[in-house]
């Protein structure tokens, strides 16, 4: 491979607002995995955000982009999965499996597509300096005959637009909107774009915590929320505390610590399938690898209020804030039915622009 931009390349990221800013170049913030797509002639690579080669886990794509894309190009955008309209994470997550013969079955019956959404390179032309907006312009010009699984991904210039994306669009799976400085070159690692998600709050029981990396302090608590079967499932983590806090966390929890997890709602199912297909705590992950998921149990008595941002099924997407305890609210009342759901949205309407 003798590409103008080489792989690996770190992808440019976007910082946290509250609003849609002005001025901006706006797409819709896909829920998937970031990837970098490199192709020289017959050669494909595909590098994940942290620099790890994903090209084995989706050779359906690899096929795609030899036949649809330009034949020597790099583009940065998102690896997804579609179910019934919108975007499918955990289908996602299941392609990442060390067995050829697995990942080529889930190639057939879960394929992936890649929405892109810049160019970095084409021909023998490096695109990093190159403002944003004539990025996009190239992109659009050198995509478009590309077609299904390859798409170019919506983008306006217009702020009421983009807010109507903010609300519509949640219901086809995506994350929010992503607002990029119009002039702005390519900045790999730095966070120099803008992302608005939405946030909501879920009052959660605390039922353990993690311990953190430098020591006996809380690293993060762990949540659950009732189903309608009345048992606690683990639904996420709250963390992001100062290391002050970390400590007085440690003290105000002693009195709910369990010698042992015998008698906790998430100690009923010890089998190791069962606990990774119910995500509890201490789980087995192909992502966690021999990451400490060790953790302690607390008497489930307490309930704090988190804000999140979506649900990935039965769980948060990503990590929960912590914003306050409720000492007004009795756990048994803390279930899924509180829970805001988005109006669905098909995400061929997303992708037909």
């Amino acid at each position: 491979m003798d590409l103008p931009v080489m792989p690996p390349v770190a992808p440019m990221l976007a910082k946290p607002a509250a609003a849609i800013p002005p001025g901006m170049q706006y797409e819709a913030k896909w829920d998937g995995f970031r990837a970098i797509v490199f192709r020289d002639g017959a050669e494909v690579e595909i590098g994940s955000r942290s620099g790890r080669p994903l090209t084995r886990y989706f050779p359906e794509l690899v096929t795609a982009f030899t036949a649809r894309l330009p034949a020597r190009c790099v583009l940065d955008g998102e690896i997804v999965i579609a179910r019934e309209g919108r975007l499918d994470f955990d289908a996602l997550l299941e392609r990442i499996h060390p067995a050829a013969s697995r990942v080529r079955h889930l190639a057939e019956v879960t394929p992936a597509g890649f929405v892109a959404f810049d160019l970095l390179a084409l021909g023998d032309a490096a695109l990093l300096e190159t403002p944003q907006r004539e990025r996009r312009t190239a992109l659009e010009e050198a995509l478009r005959d590309a077609g299904d699984p390859v798409f170019t991904a919506p983008v306006t210039y217009d702020r009421e637009v983009a807010r109507g994306w903010f609300e519509r669009f949640e219901g086809a799976g995506l994350d929010g909107v992503v607002a990029k400085p119009p002039e702005l070159p390519y900045r790999p690692g730095e966070r120099v774009m803008v992302k608005v998600k939405h946030e909501r709050t879920a009052d959660c029981v605390v039922a353990g915590l993690r311990l953190h990396k430098s020591g006996p302090v809380v690293g993060s608590l762990l949540l659950g929320l009732y189903d309608a079967a009345g048992r606690l499932q683990h639904v996420g983590v709250c963390g992001a505390f100062p290391m002050k806090r970390r400590a007085e966390l440690m003290d105000e929890l002693a009195p709910l610590r369990m010698p042992t997890a015998e008698g906790h709602p998430w100690q009923d199912r010890s089998d190791a399938e069962d606990r990774a297909a119910s995500r509890l705590p201490g789980g087995p992950s192909r992502w966690t690898g021999k990451k400490d998921l060790s953790w302690l149990p607390l008497r489930p008595e307490r309930v704090c209020e988190v804000t999140y941002d979506h649900m990935q099924g039965d769980r948060f997407r990503h990590t929960a804030r912590f914003r306050r305890w409720r000492p007004d609210r009795e756990p048994g009342g803390c279930t899924y039915a509180q829970l805001e759901e988005p109006v669905r949205y098909d995400l061929a309407e997303v992708l037909g622009g």
